[in-house]
């Protein structure tokens, strides 16, 4: 066996592992907080918006589709819906009265803290289990995890 074809072989064996654990991680977390917080857990879409203007307070519409791959009118129908229902503010740009600000609303950032610290918990409980040497390796892995997801966003323009 060549190098080549055992390191396709090693890299088709991780992504095939990685693939079927994310999500699964993803939905077990998921499940986990929701049977605990207190609150209506909003759509998947404008959840990821508002833990998006959550971490970049002030963020344009624009700057949201971006990252989170949307496109620009979905996410300004979602920033209308999240306005209606108060979770959301719109401020006009001082300089460029067409570009609006997101930002959360009072409440709509302590309902967002309570989910991340819900789901921190849970995580933490979970790791309570492993052991101090696949701790290390997820700790290891985190880096990786967040540079494969850098490399997975399309290129920009």
């Amino acid at each position: 066996m060549s190098i080549n074809s055992a390191s396709d072989q090693r890299i088709a064996h991780v992504s095939s592992e990685l693939a079927a654990c994310l999500p699964a991680l993803h939905r077990a977390l998921e499940r986990r907080v929701a049977s605990e917080y207190p609150h209506p857990k909003p759509p998947e879409g404008q959840l990821a918006l508002l833990r998006f203007v959550a971490q970049y307070e002030g963020a344009t519409v624009r700057e949201a589709a971006e990252a989170l791959l949307m496109k620009p009118n979905n996410v300004s129908t979602l920033v209308s819906q999240l306005t209606e229902r108060g979770e959301l503010e719109r401020r006009q740009d001082g300089v460029d009265k067409r570009i609006a600000h997101l930002h959360l609303t009072e409440s709509s950032r302590q309902r967002i803290a309570e989910a991340i610290a819900l789901e921190e918990s849970h995580l933490g409980q979970a790791m309570l289990s492993l052991t101090d040497g696949e701790l290390d390796a997820l700790g290891s892995a985190v880096g990786a995890l967040k540079v494969l997801a850098r490399s997975l966003r399309p290129a920009v323009g």
